[in-house]
């Protein structure tokens, strides 16, 4: 077939699409990437296990990395090793709270990098306690932790948003 002048014509004007540019969008993510990972340090959120219900309170003061302690309605736990029973510190056995102190004091002498560095050397425990057991028992805890030389004992709480009194 004959190629009239007009399909000529639409041929040649016609735009060919090429390959993409794709630095600027690399760019696009490479900053991306960068604001996530500058801005994911800056927040710690300390977990509580599912066994145990925390108390509501309002603070305005961020958390530091601190030695945690977990205290579920059954058993007390220093950094996610299990070393004694509510039970047993409600009945006031010294070996409770011997085995609560010899775990502070393996991991003050246990350090392992910059960040256990921190958390050893600060010298802060946080106490994560279930709002069903005794306060005899968090009193216990607590003389334990400045036993073994920890005098910032905290206790962690869920943060309460500010309420508008209605009375």
């Amino acid at each position: 077939m004959r190629n009239s002048r007009r399909i000529k014509r639409m041929t040649r004007n016609r735009v060919k699409i090429t390959k993409m540019n794709l630095t600027s969008l690399m760019d696009v993510f490479t900053i991306l990437v960068f604001f996530l990972l500058v801005n994911s340090g800056s927040v710690e959120v300390v977990e509580a296990p599912k066994n145990v219900t925390l108390p509501e309170s309002r603070v305005e003061a961020k958390p530091r990395e601190t030695v945690v302690i977990f205290v579920s309605p059954e058993e007390v736990l220093v950094q996610g090793q299990p070393v004694a029973k509510v039970e047993d510190l409600l009945e006031g056995q010294s070996l409770s709270t011997s085995s609560i102190t010899e775990r502070l004091a393996e991991l003050k002498e246990s350090v392992i990098g910059p960040s256990t560095l921190a958390v050893a050397g600060s010298l802060e425990v946080t106490i994560l306690a279930d709002k069903s057991v005794p306060f005899i028992v968090v009193k216990r805890i607590m003389s334990a932790c400045t036993n073994e030389g920890y005098e910032n004992v905290s206790l962690a709480v869920i943060h309460k948003g500010q309420q508008l009194a209605a009375r």
